[in-house]
């Protein structure tokens, strides 16, 4: 089934004369990307957009990776955009339209035919407001019209021989936040800086989900006993503190998509 699928998503990518790629660096737009840039080298770049609620790392990430196969990449630095300060219900429906219109207008001036995204068919079936809007701007997600799924995606990139292809799933820092609350700057380093320690300490992909001065984190299957019994364990409670949190938990529900979603 994977094979069909890979296949079906090879010939609609041979049909793009030339398309930007939306790459933030993740699973599922750096497959996008790679398997774009295979079929046509020339035609194909990849925009990585950087604001103050994307992680320092991801960005790093997607730049180490197209650097590494020779794939064009350009980022683009877009202002924290005051539509969604208040982190509204509907924030990735109106942060999706600010974002893609930077990328759209790139795609214009520089004459791209098509502008492409990394949603899978998984997606389709989440609260994905940010879907809404790519529709709405004629933004095209080979993965999902290609029925590929997040196993599909990782499987094919294992055995491309990827190293990403176990790489955590990752979104943008306001996903840590409540909605309609106010997104200040400091909050958004406090939380990207403790996501870092436990990333450092080898916890990745932990979300730090903040709730006022309190961290409740969420820690991916297999992490949450390893963190109980990490003998460092203080020393990261020590270190969240320093960085200005006043009390931390340990979420024993673990990590999951959308725990912030309303229907949650």
């Amino acid at each position: 089934m994977t094979d069909s699928k890979s296949e079906k998503l090879n010939n609609i990518l041979r049909g793009l004369e030339s398309a930007v790629i939306a790459f933030s660096g993740g699973v599922d737009s750096s497959f996008l990307l790679y398997r774009a840039h295979k079929i046509n080298k020339t035609g194909i770049i990849g925009i990585t957009i950087r604001t103050p609620y994307i992680p320092v790392r991801e960005i790093e990430e997607a730049t180490e990776f197209a650097k590494k196969h020779g794939i064009r990449h350009k980022i683009i630095d877009v202002k924290f955009p005051e539509v969604i300060r208040h982190n509204p219900v509907e924030r990735c429906y109106l942060c999706k339209q600010t974002l893609f219109r930077q990328i759209v207008e790139y795609a214009e001036k520089h004459k791209f035919e098509h502008i492409l995204d990394g949603s899978n068919s998984d997606d389709s079936g989440e609260f994905r407001p940010g879907m809404k809007a790519l529709k709405e701007m004629g933004i095209r997600s080979p993965l999902l019209e290609s029925g590929m799924t997040k196993k599909d995606i990782r499987s094919l990139l294992h055995k491309e021989g990827l190293e990403i292809w176990d790489k955590p799933a990752m979104a943008c820092l306001l996903t840590r936040i409540p909605y309609n609350t106010e997104i200040k700057s400091e909050m958004l380093r406090m939380i990207e800086d403790a996501e870092n320690i436990l990333f450092e300490k080898g916890y990745p992909g932990t979300r730090v989900r903040v709730h006022e001065d309190v961290a409740r984190i969420e820690c991916l299957p297999g992490y949450l006993e390893k963190i109980i019994h990490n003998p460092e364990r203080e020393q990261i409670i020590a270190k969240l503190k320093k960085i200005g949190f006043r009390y931390i938990s340990l979420d024993l529900e673990g990590y999951r998509t959308g725990s912030l979603n309303p229907e949650n």
